[in-house]
């Protein structure tokens, strides 16, 4: 018995590695036909052979060469590319793979939750501007996933296959750039952060590791309110349902437990949509997300969305490649010309409150603003945009996005910012804000007069201000504070009544120099 177990043993480590010594050169579902590669970069080309099998890539005029590990694993990167094409990419080992239709140019990818995930046809029935553009062939424009293939953007693939927000921000980098874009798509809806970063890259973020730290006796107490409260509560809503014979209503969701994102294991979309990626070159990323939080108990959108772009950095290589994000929540504010297709969305002016909004109104949407300060991270402002949780203007989101690109990253001449709160000083009952991002001047539009800034006193209470544009600056105050001590302006959930603008047409970013 012992000597037939031994032979069949034999038998199956000769047939294991009878199959490795012959198998075939194999490329990941990324490195296929259509593909856009990154231009003016290092370009990795990956894949799987037979161990110790030399694999030769030759692309253009390059020629390279790698050797597959003990595992079967090679990799070798090409050298910097000029944009165009099409060209072929061929790979060869014991077998040979031709690659065709490969362009060279701008390479970004495009991740979040339903904003990013929303296909061109969920959104273009009601957005004329992304009709107009999905009813357009864009052969250098091409979209994939993961788990591939590189589609390209013909009216047919764009309209049932193509992200709305992404195909929208394409479009204008190819435009305003003649190169080809290429889009990699990692998204779905209804996702909190705490699903998209790695498991390590949390466990290695000593803020989030500290916050999320304090969580197990608040996580006792959301239970006990479950149990206590909100099951019982749910459970007579049920019995009282189905005995009118009406729809039950949704089960309850537990409260998250300590070392989950949503009781999910931390980091499953990351590992699912994202992780393939690697090492693909790319320029940057556009982040649309927000809406369902972190999902990881006490840990803020802030602090997780530092801990997650210093993840995809490190996951990389790449250094700190830029990072664009879409300011949440969406809409809030009002416009500068409603006659704009980006912005004619955009909530209509309104008067100011009584009095200026408490400070708890206005913590979510000064949550989001700090993620801008992180290096090397940049936010498309969406006060002006329209509202809902999913707004229909996808273009003009893409196209407000991409110009955030164009002016950061590409260093064209477009102002991306609105104006942008630096620093101020007070004499008397007067303060001066100074302010960068003016672009072509600072200005208001819509009513009669500048306004929406607040001011207070040592007793903390904020009046209304009255405020005039003095070159690069914004000089307030009021008769109410003799002394000023704290700033706001455009604090609250919705702030339609704030009118500073730049000549530019984009708003100024709401702020405040308090920490009350």
């Amino acid at each position: 018995m012992r000597s037939r177990l031994s032979s069949v043993f034999t038998w199956l480590a000769f047939a294991a590695t009878s199959t490795l010594a012959h198998a075939d050169v194999k490329l990941p579902p990324l490195v296929g036909d259509h593909m856009v590669l990154q231009r003016d970069a290092d370009v990795p080309v990956w894949g799987t052979a037979a161990a110790g099998e030399e694999v030769t890539v030759k692309f253009r005029d390059q020629t390279r060469t790698a050797t597959a590990d003990a595992a079967g694993n090679w990799s070798l990167k090409l050298s910097a590319l000029k944009a165009g094409g099409p060209d072929e990419l061929t790979v060869s080992g014991k077998n040979t793979i031709v690659v065709k239709d490969v362009l060279v140019g701008e390479v970004w990818v495009g991740s979040g939750q339903s904003n990013m995930a929303g296909l061109v046809r969920h959104y273009s029935m009601n957005d004329p501007g992304l009709a107009k553009l999905a009813a357009t062939a864009y052969p250098q424009i091409r979209q994939a996933t993961a788990s591939g293939p590189w589609l390209v953007a013909t009216p047919e693939n764009t309209e049932g296959n193509f992200s709305a927000i992404l195909f929208a921000f394409g479009v204008r980098l190819h435009e305003q750039l003649d190169v080809p874009v290429g889009l990699l798509l990692g998204a779905r809806g209804g996702t909190p952060s705490g699903a998209w970063l790695s498991e390590e890259a949390f466990h290695a973020d000593e803020a989030a590791v500290k916050l999320h730290a304090g969580y197990p006796p608040h996580y006792a107490k959301l239970m006990e309110a479950h149990t206590t409260r909100y099951l019982p509560a749910w459970e007579k809503q049920v019995a009282e349902a189905k005995a009118a014979g009406k729809e039950p209503p949704k089960p309850l969701r537990l409260p998250a437990k300590p070392g989950t994102a949503n009781n999910a294991p931390i980091g499953y979309l990351f590992k699912a949509h994202i992780r393939p990626l690697v090492p693909y070159a790319f320029r940057g990323v556009l982040w649309d997300q927000g809406e369902s939080g972190t999902a990881i108990g006490d840990v803020d959108q802030f602090t997780m969305m530092g801990a997650l772009i210093r993840g995809w950095r490190k996951e990389w290589g790449q250094g700190e490649f830029p990072f664009i994000y879409i300011q949440k929540p969406s809409g809030g504010g009002c416009a500068w010309d409603y006659a704009n297709p980006v912005t004619t969305a955009a909530e209509k002016f309104s008067k100011l409150p009584s009095t200026p909004p408490a400070t708890d109104t206005g913590l979510y949407v000064e949550t989001h603003l700090k993620i801008r300060t992180l290096p090397g991270v940049a936010m498309a402002t969406s006060s002006d945009l329209g509202p809902m949780t999913h707004p229909v203007n996808k273009s003009g989101y893409g196209s407000r996005a991409a110009d955030v690109a164009l002016g950061m990253v590409y260093k064209k001449p477009i102002e991306y910012y609105g104006p942008t709160y630096a620093s101020h000083t007070v004499e008397g009952d007067k303060v001066q804000l100074k302010y960068t991002h003016v672009g072509k001047g600072l200005a208001f539009k819509n009513g009669d007069k500048l306004q929406g800034f607040a001011v207070a006193g040592e007793d903390k209470v904020f009046h209304w201000a009255d405020a005039g544009i003095e070159g690069d600056s914004v000089v307030i105050h009021s008769d109410k504070v003799a002394k000023p001590v704290a700033i706001r302006y455009g604090w609250g959930a919705k702030y339609n009544w704030a009118n500073l603008f730049n000549q530019d047409g984009l708003p100024a970013i709401p702020f405040r120099t308090d920490a009350w």
